[in-house]
């Protein structure tokens, strides 16, 4: 059996483009929890193009594209709530929204370098983020809320 793993070194994403990042998501989850939209299915999910990097996107068989990577909302804040409140493991314990940003933001930051790294620094690197909810995780947006950013 092949190892498909990729081999490259994972580079972290500089102070400026984790701001970026995380003004961004901060932007888009309290447009969606003020809409109502925010439920247990909802999906942040990002896509990333690399300027000269050519690669196909998956696709599944009613010919949807296959996002780079997906997070449920609701492992982190509360499905049904107007305004964001920790939800899950993070309610239960009592931990404040800062925790549960550093989580949620922790693992994106970490899924986005995986994808960013072989073109250290990510300077000139799309980063397209949508949070809201499919009719499954590869199917059409029922509601979304979008931004499209540069990384410096």
């Amino acid at each position: 059996m092949r190892d498909h793993t990729p081999d490259f070194t994972m580079h972290e994403l500089s102070g400026e483009n984790k701001a970026l990042i995380r003004n961004t998501v901060q932007q888009l989850f309290e447009k969606l929890s003020g809409d109502g939209k925010l439920t247990g299915d909802t999906l942040l999910e990002f896509w990333i193009e690399v300027p000269g990097q050519k690669r196909p996107r998956g696709t599944f068989s009613g010919g949807f594209l296959m996002p780079d990577s997906f997070i449920y909302i609701s492992d982190y804040f509360q499905p049904d709530a107007t305004s964001l409140k920790p939800g899950g493991d993070y309610e239960v314990k009592g931990e404040g929204l800062d925790k549960v940003w550093d989580d949620l933001l922790d693992e994106l930051f970490y899924q986005v370098e995986i994808f960013t790294s072989p073109v250290f620094p990510a300077k000139g690197v799309t980063l397209e983020l949508w949070a809201g909810n499919r009719q499954r995780p590869e199917g059409e947006w029922v509601y979304a809320v979008d931004r499209k950013i540069e990384l410096h």
